[in-house]
């Protein structure tokens, strides 16, 4: 079963290197999906890049989703080094640029 796949911006970390899952666009896929957080929660997380040749080709990781009792927000730990290109996987579903939720 694939895990859900939700926008996040790669650049919104916390002080040990997790994704804050508190941007806007990633607030209303959650809420466009219906996927209530709870911790362990496994997502497909992704965001806005390109190619070399400027077209399309998002970021993808997994992410595992926990509470950060201290900054009071959900947070998401990834494995930096398994980062993705969409084109990596082949996949068909990069969406391009101009039709991703925004949320910056």
């Amino acid at each position: 079963m694939n895990s859900p796949r939700i926008y996040a911006d790669f650049q919104n970390l916390d002080d040990f290197n997790r994704l804050r899952l508190t941007c806007a666009g990633t607030l209303q896929e959650l809420e466009h999906q219906g996927i209530e957080l709870q911790e362990g929660l496994v997502l497909t997380l992704y965001t806005d890049d390109e190619d070399d040749q400027g077209r399309p080709d998002e970021l993808r990781a997994e992410g595992v989703v926990h509470y950060d009792e201290d900054g009071l927000c959900w947070v998401a730990a990834i494995d930096w080094a398994a980062i993705r290109h969409a084109s990596d996987e082949g996949s068909p579903d990069a969406r391009p640029s101009g039709t991703l939720v925004s949320g910056q």
